[in-house]
């Protein structure tokens, strides 16, 4: 029986690492696409690109989803069963300074691999990486049919990329589906991303490297799951013998303040407030020491308050339930993140 091929877009990213991993342990050809850069950004997969064992079935391209040419040359060359598209600029705050750029790869880099499949009629299913940021300020929880009402320019460009998906879908008979994802973290989340700044904040602080860290909006309530299960749903979405969206999320949502202090308790602080505002502060309970400020660059200028999903369909058709809880989600980036810093 021949092996199924896959081809990743964004596979040196969280979501894409863990996906490479998961289809490579189902026996999977894997292809992945990673733009060229200066510096050396295969961290997260470098475990891969050396294990002899999976070597020959692990391939990186050079391209980008900006790249029609480049997309084309490397799909015709590669024929895949299955395309992931991850890439993207997936930060809220950088889009709002980016928006053009944005638009580009999140919006029409979705597009132009959808261009691709229909022009060299290919037997291939497309899975889509979208958003719980589409929902925006629709009152959470938020499903399949929630009203849509974007409120960044990355989330404004994915709203693109998710209807292109479905119409291509519905003209086209492309297998084509829309993977809405809440929000899921891991260690291997970017540093400048709020969940993973806050753990690794609190490793300094525990090894002595950091007294204080700065955040934004401590009431945004989000849903928070682990990326590593997460990638898992995208394998199953595209399992279906008909393409749909689906929403993946946990159901429950938790403040940023929330998750600060789960983080501080795995190192033994108790973290206490006081003030209001841009002037509230947390600070360690034992020792008053100030640990947690409020700063208003890291506001955006659309905030988003509540996002917390619970799927019409998911759990009946995926068959798919996150396991990990948030207490065990934030330990083991605080505790991997503590790993980490010790080697420097």
């Amino acid at each position: 029986m021949n092996k199924k091929i896959a081809l990743i877009t964004g596979i040196t990213g969280q979501d894409g690492s863990y996906l490479a991993e998961f289809l490579l342990s189902k026996n999977y050809i894997v292809h992945g696409v990673k733009r060229r850069s200066s510096s050396y950004n295969t961290d997260r997969i470098d475990h891969l690109i050396k294990e002899s064992n999976i070597k020959s079935n692990f391939t990186l391209h050079y391209g980008d989803v900006v790249d029609s040419l480049g997309l084309l040359n490397i799909i015709k060359k590669i024929k895949p069963d299955e395309i992931y598209n991850l890439a993207a600029q997936s930060h809220v705050a950088v889009s709002f300074e980016s928006p053009e750029y944005t638009a580009n790869a999140d919006g029409l880099g979705c597009l132009r691999i959808l261009e691709i499949i229909k022009s060299l009629k290919l037997k291939c299913k497309f899975y889509q990486a979208s958003t719980s940021e589409l929902f925006g300020e629709t009152a959470a929880p938020q499903n399949e049919n929630s009203k849509l009402e974007p409120q960044s320019p990355y989330a404004a460009a994915k709203l693109y990329s998710y209807h292109i998906t479905k119409i291509y879908r519905n003209a086209y008979g492309i297998h084509a589906s829309n993977g809405i994802l809440f929000n899921h973290e891991s260690p291997r989340r970017g540093e400048t991303f709020l969940t993973r700044k806050v753990t690794m904040g609190v490793a300094k602080i525990f090894l002595g490297k950091l007294k204080c860290i700065y955040v934004g909006n401590i009431y945004a309530r989000r849903d928070w799951g682990h990326a590593k299960e997460y990638v898992e749903s995208m394998w199953e979405i595209l399992n279906q013998k008909k393409s749909n969206d689906y929403v993946i999320a946990t159901g429950k949502s938790y403040t940023v303040k929330k998750f600060i202090e789960i983080a501080f308790k795995k190192i033994g602080i108790t973290i206490d407030w006081r003030g209001k505002g841009l002037n509230e502060v947390g600070f360690d309970k034992k020792n008053k020491n100030i640990l947690i400020k409020i700063s208003p660059k890291y506001f955006r200028p659309l905030e988003v308050n509540h996002l917390m999903g619970k799927s019409l369909r998911t759990y009946k058709v995926l068959k798919w339930k996150p396991k990990i809880k948030i207490e065990e989600l934030i330990k083991e980036m605080v505790e991997e993140d503590i790993k980490l810093l010790k080697k420097f």
